[in-house]
Parts: C-alpha cells; sequence; structure tokens
C-alpha cells in the first residue's frame, strides 16, 4: 500500500474532490504501484476453480476464477519480481502475446461438479477448439474434463477473455480476465526522440522500464512511457452465497445426474462490491502479487512522472457500465478491443475522442493515453532549485523546447517542467520557496496540521525530496507515523467511478472503484516490482 505520508500530506490539484481528502487518510505505509503484470505464452494452461476473495469490509466471498494450471512458460514485465500465478485468481491471469503468434489456451474445468461445464470466450479473435463437448456458443469443459482453444493473435491492443458458458452467472462469480497483444513491430519513433529521453531520465534515477513495449499498435502515435491495466467489474454477494449453499449441497453428485446442477437466480441484480482488478478500494492500492491477497494478485495503483505518456489499458468486466473519471487531464482513446481508430482522411492521425469520463462497457476493452505536466497552473509545480534555500542564485534553468517544456535535460530534476512558469511558487511567503510572489496564498503550514498529518504539498518547497525528508523549519514535518523520512511526496489526484454507488464498499463510503494516480517528482523512484 502507498505511504500514508504519500497521500496524507499532498494536496490535489485541478477539480480533486474533496472527496480525495477522506479517501486519501484511509491509506497506510508501504509503497506500492501498479503496472501491467501476467502471464507469457504463447501456451497457456489454465484451470477454472473455486476460491474466496476479500473485500476491505472483512467479508471472504466465495468465488470462481481462472487460474494457472502449473508453472507458466514466463510472466510479463519482466522487471516484476514476487510474482505467482495460483490455480484461481479474479481476474484470470493476464495473457501477454505478440502479434501473429498461435495463441493455445489448454482449459481444465476444475470447478465443483453441480456447477457443470465451462468454457472461454476470446472476443475479436477467429477460434478452433479441440475436445469438450459443444456448448451454446462454444465447446465446453465437463466437470474434470478439458478443452482446447487455439487462435492466431491478429490484432495488437487490449482484448477480454470470458466466459461463454451461463454467463449470467459464471462471469458474475468471476470467469474473466484479459489479453495483451503486443505489435510485432514498432515504429522507430517510440524509441527515438523524448521517449528515448525519457528512458534516459528513468535511468539516471534509478528506475527500470516497466513496460511490456515501447508502443501499444503498430503505429507510431502510440508511443507510450509507462503502461497500466485496468479491468472493472462489480459482484453480487447474495449470489456467490447462494451458489456457495448450492454447491455445498450437492457436493457429492455425479456430473450429468439428476438435481446435479444449480440454479441460482441472478435477477434482481444487487452488486454491492465494485472492484478494480479484483479488489476494492483502498485493498486496489495494495502491491501486485501481495501474499495477503492470493487469489487477487494485480493492484490499481498508478504512478507518472510529468511528462509522461502513460498507457491505459481498460476492460469493462461484469455486467454493469462503469463511468469511471481520471482527474487531472483527459484520456485520449487510441482503439478499442484492439481497433486502433485513424483518420477516414489521413492515416497517420489518430481519430479516437479526448474523454472526460470513459465509460467502459461489458465486454468491451480500451486503450488510451493520459499525461500530466503542470502546464497551465500559474506556478512551478516543481519548485527546485540548485541551492539552498538561502542561496537563490543557483536556479535551474529551464530551456523551453518549440512546444515550451524543458525537455533538452533528460537528467535534470525539472525534465518536462513546463518553463512558462518556472520560478513561480504558489504561496505569497512561502517557507523555503524562492521569494517571490504567487496567485494564492496558502495558510502557514505549521497551523495547517492536525497531528501528525499535513495537507500541504513537497513540490510548493526547494528540493521536493528535501521538503519530504528535511530538516526543522521546512514542510511537511518528516519523521512522524504518517509521514517516514523515505516516504513518497506527489500530487494525488482520485480516480472513480461516476456512479457514486460504485465508491462504496458493501455500502459503506469510501471504497469500492477508487484509486489515485500520484505525480511524482524525477527523483522519486517508481518501483513497480513489488
Amino acid at each position: 500500500m502507498m505511504s500514508a505520508m504519500k497521500t496524507r500530506k499532498t494536496i490535489s490539484m485541478t477539480r480533486v474532490l474533496p472527496v480525495a481528502v477522506l479517501a486519501l487518510t484511509l491509506l497506510l505505509t508501504m509503497s506500492a504501484h501498479a503496472a501491467a503484470p501476467g502471464i507469457t505464452g504463447p501456451v497457456f494452461n489454465l484451470t477454472a476453480q473455486s476460491a474466496y476473495i476479500t473485500q476491505p469490509d472483512g467479508q471472504a466471498i466465495y468465488s470462481w476464477g481462472y487460474g494457472c494450471n502449473g508453472t507458466p512458460s514466463g510472466y510479463a514485465p519482466a522487471a516484476i519480481t514476487s510474482t505467482f500465478c495460483n490455480t484461481m485468481q479474479v481476474p484470470g491471469p493476464t495473457l501477454i502475446v505478440t502479434e501473429g503468434q498461435t495463441v493455445t489456451v489448454n482449459l481444465l474445468n476444475g470447478l465443483p461438479t453441480p456447477a457443470g461445464n465451462t468454457s472461454i470466450l476470446f472476443p475479436g479473435f477467429t477460434v478452433t477448439t479441440t475436445g469438450g463437448a459443444a456448448g451454446l456458443m462454444t465447446q465446453e469443459a465437463a466437470p474434470a474434463g478439458t478443452v482446447t482453444y487455439t487462435f492466431t493473435a491478429s490484432t495488437p491492443g487490449t482484448h477480454s477473455y470470458y466466459s461463454g458458458t451461463q454467463g449470467d452467472l459464471q462471469v458474475e462469480m468471476g470467469l474473466y480476465g484479459a489479453i495483451i497483444v503486443l505489435p510485432r513491430t514498432i515504429p522507430a519513433a517510440c524509441t527515438t526522440g523524448l521517449h528515448a529521453s525519457n528512458l534516459t531520465a528513468e535511468s539516471h534515477w534509478g528506475e527500470s522500464d516497466f513496460r511490456l513495449a515501447a508502443a501499444a499498435y503498430d503505429h507510431a502515435k502510440t508511443c507510450y512511457d509507462r503502461e497500466y491495466l485496468f479491468q472493472f467489474s462489480e459482484m453480487d454477494p447474495n449470489i456467490h452465497s447462494q451458489a456457495l449453499a448450492q454447491v455445498t449441497a450437492k457436493g457429492s453428485c455425479v456430473a450429468g445426474a439428476v438435481g446435479c446442477s444449480l440454479e441460482v437466480p441472478t435477477e434482481p441484480y444487487h452488486p454491492a462490491y465494485f472492484l478494480i482488478n479484483g479488489r476494492s478500494m483502498p485493498d486496489d492500492m495494495d502491491p501486485n502479487y501481495a501474499l495477503e491477497y492470493p487469489h487477487q494478485p494485480y493492484n490499481g495503483n498508478p504512478h507518472l512522472h510529468p511528462g509522461e505518456e502513460v498507457l491505459l489499458r481498460v476492460v469493462g468486466q461484469g455486467r454493469w457500465q462503469h463511468p469511471f473519471h481520471e482527474h487531472a487531464n483527459h484520456v485520449r482513446i487510441l482503439g478499442r478491443d484492439g481497433n486502433l481508430i485513424l483518420s477516414a482522411t489521413d492515416p497517420n492521425s489518430l481519430a479516437g475522442p479526448a474523454l472526460f469520463t470513459t465509460t467502459t462497457t461489458p465486454g468491451m476493452a480500451f486503450d488510451g493515453l493520459f499525461y500530466f505536466t503542470g502546464r497551465g497552473l500559474n506556478w512551478d509545480m516543481y519548485g527546485h532549485h540548485a541551492g539552498t534555500d538561502a542561496d537563490l542564485s543557483a536556479v535551474l534553468p529551464c530551456t523551453p523546447d518549440a512546444n515550451g517544456y524543458n525537455t533538452s535535460a533528460p537528467t535534470a530534476i525539472n525534465f518536462w517542467e513546463w518553463c512558462a512558469d518556472h520560478n513561480k511558487p504558489l504561496q505569497v511567503a512561502p517557507f523555503g520557496d524562492v521569494a517571490a510572489g504567487g496567485p494564492a496564498t496558502l495558510p502557514d503550514p505549521n497551523i495547517l496540521t492536525n497531528g501528525a498529518w499535513f495537507g500541504g504539498s513537497p513540490y510548493l518547497g526547494a528540493d521536493a525530496t528535501v521538503r519530504a525528508t528535511g530538516p526543522t523549519g521546512v514542510t511537511p514535518p518528516s519523521g512522524t507515523i504518517a509521514n517516514s523520512p523515505s516516504s513518497e511526496a506527489a500530487f494525488a489526484f482520485m480516480w472513480h467511478s461516476h456512479n457514486e454507488r460504485e465508491i462504496t464498499t458493501n455500502n459503506a463510503f469510501p471504497g469500492g472503484m477508487m484509486m489515485m494516480m500520484l505525480v511524482d517528482s524525477r527523483e522519486f523512484v517508481i518501483d513497480e516490482s513489488n
């Protein structure tokens, strides 16, 4: 989980709701970051089994999910360690392949016998099957039986997969997952210029590259610097409890015998849990592969450095649409279900919309780009200078490129700074900042505290690391329980569902579909290996 300090002491910027402040106070003290973790193919041995997944209200929900039948051939991205793939997880393992590969998925049905057959659909791909029994939508694996699906990964991008058997029950129970198809050809523009400079910056500050590739599609306009996968779904615990009761009552029945089946009503539908990658807030901000979530390995805790192009891979699972809002900027849609959206008159130009709210439709996936630079704030979001607070003569240079950003010095702490706002403090009389006027006057930070809590931002002072960990007289205070000296210091933007019910957990706020995008200064290492 990301540290309490990190968010409790930050001040969110444009359009961050008061809700964010309350939500942030729930976060504890451990650094965690998201990514797009998964297993590599092109051959995948999966099983469908039952287990319990946990929720922040303390409930353990009986569920079904896909998992690994044996050790997978590999994990990605390579920089992530402490990986695992259990025999059941929600969502199922993310399947990572490359465009043009022949993909084989061998499915073993390990569900309780009364659950009957199960299967997997792969929308957007032409699938051939081997073995199993004929079902309504595809070949199915009988209890303890197997079926094999084979298809060509024909289009890059993010795709969904889910059960094609009694979908109203089996998808609800957790039988769904994502497929990421990486482009066969990486455009040269994605490995040169500013994208190469960003790798230089990451290396200089001790970061690893956690991308699966340098581009989302075979197109020069789909380059990116960081990526995250989010799958949105919901759960009605009444359905899950009824399934468990019937499985328990009929557990010793013989497959195919009269009465050896489930009759679980799935209407009326009243979901009480709203999930991002199988977890609800604040659990979604614990690390990937955290041992306390053996069946929910993927988290939802995105970070970026100003100027980075962040690829969002989003899949709508479950039965409801989820209107998700990413604060701080719009999301530029690149494509849907592996279909890159290009201009009808200029194939070199993207035509996807820039969305304020990205609605996820069940079964549909999209890829989009998000970034944040601080441009237009009219104050210096970095507040970095080379000298001490008493020596204001050594101000870091900010040399604007053609677009006004400081992009010629990737090892500089203010790489990607918007130069028009350089050296403009937010505060009129700041502590430890440049002694000059600003567009706003904040309360004295020594007053704006509540015990160990602090509501200011480390960006508003000298070096952000000094602000986060520094000596007496600078803010925020360090060395407290809520703000350890090693704590992160970042702007926090709340990302959340615009359906207010979906930011609750079992009707208690805050929870559900909520996470934080943290915009970190360059010297903070975003380590997604945990």
